[in-house]
């Protein structure tokens, strides 16, 4: 089955239904990116039109789901952003304990990141680590990354956090499960107030920001926020910044590293 085309109708659509179900907002330039990744939806089902597909997932929320997951997937990799990364050994060289929320966390690569620099650092800590994407929060649990991967990470942590795969795992890596008890994944909406996981020292919200509008972006700040410690930190990505909206409550402390007043 060849490609079936996107029109701009069904496009327009798909803006609509991501924008409501996660706040996302996709603009113009992304309806290539959304044709390829739902192609193989359309042949799983054997559909000539997304028309057809966007009837499907009106009434079936599994399929749904699958739909935001495959849009929803970006790109990550561990010690991404090194900057970050120097801040929190900082942090951790005058501090005897912390909890960290990845929040956004893709497949754990910077959650697992985070947790070797604790590991060798302090012994009592907590990360936990949420995304949207079902599919990305199982891979996060497995800790099981191609062996590409492997070279973003210092050496040091390498050779004592990182498995490499024999037979079936060949070319993979497992993260060391020494860290895994004292870390936690699960799904989580950003658009949503999370009470049940308490309060953090840091919280990383790192290249997710730059898919929301001004409204939606305040609304995922203040609700982040609400688990963030007076005098905690706020770390968004490099690339980001929080100058289009309103944040009273916050001080700019270096370059995307925010402090809660």
């Amino acid at each position: 089955m060849k490609n079936v085309q996107l029109l701009d109708n069904e496009f327009k659509t798909f803006q609509k239904v991501i924008f409501d179900a996660v706040g996302i907002t996709l603009n113009d330039s992304k309806k290539t990116l959304v044709q390829s990744r739902l192609n193989k939806r359309m042949i799983h089902y054997n559909l000539d039109s997304f028309a057809a597909y966007l009837r499907i997932i009106a009434v079936d929320n599994v399929e749904k789901n699958e739909m935001i997951n495959l849009i929803t997937t970006n790109e990550t990799y561990f010690f991404r952003e090194e900057a970050h990364f120097d801040f929190i050994r900082d942090y951790l060289n005058n501090n005897n304990e912390v909890r960290i929320w990845s929040a956004a966390s893709s497949v754990g690569a910077e959650a697992y990141s985070l947790a070797m620099l604790c590991n060798d650092k302090v012994s009592n800590w907590k990360i936990y680590g949420s995304d949207i994407n079902s599919d990305v929060v199982k891979k996060a649990k497995m800790g099981l990354y191609p062996l590409s991967w492997i070279d973003k990470i210092p050496e040091e942590l390498r050779n004592k956090y990182c498995l490499k795969g024999k037979g079936k795992y060949e070319g993979q890596f497992l993260v060391e499960r020494e860290l895994v008890k004292n870390m936690s994944f699960f799904e989580n909406n950003l658009l949503k107030l999370n009470t049940k996981i308490g309060q953090f020292d840091i919280i990383f919200l790192r290249n997710v920001l730059l898919y929301f509008n001004d409204e939606t972006k305040t609304k995922v700040i203040n609700n982040v926020l609400s688990n963030l410690k007076t005098g905690g930190y706020l770390i968004i990505s490099l690339t980001e910044n929080l100058q289009t909206i309103s944040t009273p409550n916050l001080k700019q402390i270096a370059t995307s590293i925010y402090q809660k007043d």
